[in-house]
């Protein structure tokens, strides 16, 4: 993303403020090493998505929670093959999202696209992790010391940012998104965007 004007960035940065919540979800380890069968496997992602689902305050019902979680876990198999780093990342997703107003599957898009779901990643630009925030938002809402590179911090900046340019196209994704890349007047960014949102509706 490049950077907008101050009026923009205060906007976006009282946003974030108002929006400062959460915390990580702890649950156990299993054991990698042991290779499990295919049924102790499965009886553990059972297990892990019975945890994930009694804390997934962002949805409404449990029943929901339990099918969106499991259905969106296959699909993010690919990316992270831990089943407990994945459904964790996948409830943080679920709750950043729903906070911001955002569908969970466009976020999910966007951060395929943004760092293939590695909140590590690093772009050439200086953008950083899961959703590839530009550090300059830091300074612009006070936080100079937040690190982007925190999954739960950087999915707030990514959601609120998005949010704030979904807004101010109206609704329109294919502007917003394009805003959100800083190539605003240009359609490859959203049309990639869009193609994973394909993938993960």
């Amino acid at each position: 993303m490049t950077t907008v004007g101050k009026t923009a960035g205060k906007t976006v940065g009282k946003l974030i403020i108002a929006g400062w919540l959460g915390a990580a979800l702890v649950i156990s380890t299993p054991a990698i090493a042991d290779q499990p069968s295919s049924t102790e496997a499965n009886q553990t992602l059972v297990t892990l998505l019975k945890q994930a689902i009694e804390q997934s305050d962002s949805f409404e019902d449990k029943f929901d929670a339990e099918v969106w979680l499991f259905s969106k876990s296959s699909q993010l198999e690919r990316y992270i093959p831990d089943n407990e780093e994945r459904l964790n990342l996948l409830r943080k997703i679920h709750h950043a999202a729903t906070r911001a107003g955002l569908s969970p599957e466009v976020v999910l898009a966007v951060i395929q696209i943004e760092s293939r779901f590695d909140h590590y990643a690093l772009s050439y630009a200086g953008a950083q992790g899961l959703m590839q925030v530009m550090p300059f938002w830091k300074k612009e809402i006070g936080h100079p010391e937040d690190n982007l590179i925190d999954v739960d911090t950087n999915l707030r900046y990514g959601c609120t940012i998005l949010k704030y340019y979904l807004d101010k196209e109206k609704g329109n994704l294919t502007p917003a998104l394009a805003r959100y890349n800083g190539s605003y007047g240009k359609t490859w960014y959203p049309e990639k965007v869009l193609v994973a949102w394909e993938y993960w509706r």
